[in-house]
């Protein structure tokens, strides 16, 4: 049995592995147009014109989609693990809500460009991001507090130096945008797609640009720790009839069924 067919583990591998390639795809296609500047674009911006667009678009909603699964296996895994535990029970609650509202910001960045809906594209980009940090934080918290009984303290190690990869990621992106849009450079900064090395702010823009990159991939490799827990939980959906057939008669009791979800039992 190969290692990703074991428990759920493909799904945070999915999840990375797919949500990689609707960056890099829209990149290369946003670069061949001429679209965007090779040099650290925005993510975002890769995804801002047609025909790319509609490929971030569609690749994103779906990353969104694994996201949630990803999460919401996570939960129910925490959960099980804990059963007695109302602290670790309310910290999984709350990263589980957390979590949820990255993936909405998700889907608001792949349906709402910069250059047509910049506001909202902005919202979305903070919960995804924001939202997607205290994730982090919250996971990382729930690690420490589950080791080493449930794990060892490696796994919180490697999650810890992630976060604080991230947390230095977040600030160097707030501190050089907010100063990018705060200065005089120009009122078509947050329009601006092509960027040269003489334009007012670029050394502010090369910065912001490549700590959104280095986010992602802080995010990229915290989600790859899931996959070795993952490795460790199945899921499986029970079907409950209440008659033999669908007219509005009486109850009686039927057997249950139970059917796996996406995977074997270990």
């Amino acid at each position: 049995m190969w290692w990703f067919q074991q428990g759920l583990s493909f799904l945070p591998s999915a999840l990375v592995i797919w949500t990689a390639a609707a960056f890099i795809f829209s990149y290369i296609i946003a670069i061949t147009l001429h679209h965007v500047d090779p040099a650290l674009p925005y993510i975002s911006d890769t995804g801002t014109l047609p025909p790319e667009k509609c490929l971030f678009g569609a690749m994103l909603n779906i990353a969104a989609v694994l996201c949630i699964a990803t999460i919401y296996v996570r939960y129910k895994q925490v959960h099980a693990l804990n059963p007695e535990e109302n602290r670790i029970i309310r910290i999984n609650k709350a990263g589980l809500v957390l979590g949820l509202l990255s993936c909405f910001g998700l889907s608001i960045v792949a349906n709402f460009q910069k250059t047509d809906f910049f506001p909202v594209h902005i919202c979305g980009a903070v919960l995804t991001f924001g939202m997607g940090s205290l994730y982090m934080l919250v996971q990382t918290i729930l690690s420490y507090q589950m080791q080493p009984k449930i794990h060892g303290k490696q796994v919180f190690w490697i999650r810890l130096l992630l976060v604080i990869w991230c947390g230095v990621s977040a600030f160097s992106m707030l501190t050089s945008s907010s100063l990018l849009h705060s200065g005089n450079y120009g009122k078509d900064v947050d329009q601006k797609l092509h960027w040269n090395p003489e334009d007012k702010g670029y050394v502010l823009h090369m910065i912001t640009t490549a700590a959104e990159w280095s986010l992602s991939f802080s995010f990229f490799g915290f989600f790859l720790t899931y996959i070795r827990d993952f490795q460790k939980i199945s899921l499986q959906v029970e079907a409950n009839l209440h008659g033999l057939t669908l007219y509005d008669t009486a109850p009686c009791p039927v057997n249950n069924e139970r059917t796996r979800l996406l995977s074997r039992d270990l």
